[in-house]
């Protein structure tokens, strides 16, 4: 009887493990070279379809969304780790090759971790907003070992009722892009996160720091950052934080904050086209 207790608890335990959500949930459409298209925190992948209708070229498009995000199911912790692993799983199994990723934010870190863990499969990056590590910019010498789950902060947004998370997240909608008629699509993003993995899933992005992974990445890289607060200011923190990568170019655009395809989008996409025309 033990015996048989054991092998129930075994196989229940096992059923669980392999019948959790996917971490990415993927939407393919046209047909030529993979472009892997990474959205940011609380986004869809669905936010890249403007990009993809003005992509010059023959394109297999790969839109990826997350687990937690835009109604799919969470998945446990760690989040990030977890989605970065299915990704570089997904490249390998479908034996993807030559490659291109496009990514925002932490689409763009993401594309570096890929980038770095299969060189010979990833031709070209364009990370849009990005930064290899968050931490620096917003918490300068707090260290990775610092960023816990189980923090004073977390427990207050967890505790948060509806009213005032909506608060919140008007507030960071607002910061993200100069194009009023576009708060709204950020905060309703924002809102329809699964609590536990917005408050969770950034903890993961605050302990990222990569940039010592960028000297494995060899793929050709274009970085474009939005020039806010200032175009000095941001310049310099993309050189500082990219410097050890080396195949790359940095292009700033003015009057833009972190949504560049939302406040720039014609000037993004002649960015995109004319990077991938000249690889």
């Amino acid at each position: 009887m033990k015996s048989l207790k054991i092998t129930i608890a075994f196989f229940l335990l096992f059923n669980f493990a392999f019948s959790q959500a996917p971490a990415i949930t993927i939407d393919i459409s046209g047909s030529g070279t993979p472009v892997l298209f990474l959205p940011g925190f609380t986004t869809p992948g669905s936010v890249w379809d403007e990009t993809v209708a003005n992509l010059n070229g023959n394109h297999q498009n790969y839109l990826v969304s997350y687990a937690g995000f835009d109604g799919n199911a969470p998945i446990a912790m760690p989040w990030y780790d977890t989605i970065k692993k299915e990704l570089i799983a997904y490249v390998n199994e479908k034996k993807l090759t030559d490659v291109i990723i496009i990514g925002h934010s932490m689409g763009g870190n993401l594309a570096i971790d890929i980038a770095a863990s299969l060189p010979d499969s990833i031709k070209s990056l364009i990370l849009i907003d990005s930064i290899p590590c968050m931490r620096e910019l917003m918490m300068p010498g707090v260290t990775e070992a610092q960023i816990q789950y189980d923090s004073s902060y977390n427990k207050q947004m967890l505790s948060m009722n509806k009213e005032q998370f909506n608060q919140t997240a008007t507030m960071m909608a607002q910061n993200m892009t100069n194009k009023k008629e576009k708060v709204n699509t950020l905060l309703n993003w924002i809102l329809k996160a699964d609590r536990e993995t917005y408050v969770y899933g950034y903890t993961d992005l605050l302990k990222l720091d990569l940039r010592k992974s960028l000297d494995k990445v060899t793929a050709k890289t274009l970085i474009i950052g939005a020039a806010f607060p200032t175009i000095e200011t941001a310049k310099t923190n993309y050189e500082k934080q990219y410097k050890d990568l080396p195949n790359k170019h940095i292009e700033m655009i003015s009057d833009s904050k972190h949504f560049i395809m939302f406040d720039q989008p014609e000037l993004l996409y002649e960015k995109i086209n004319g990077f991938l025309n000249n690889g």
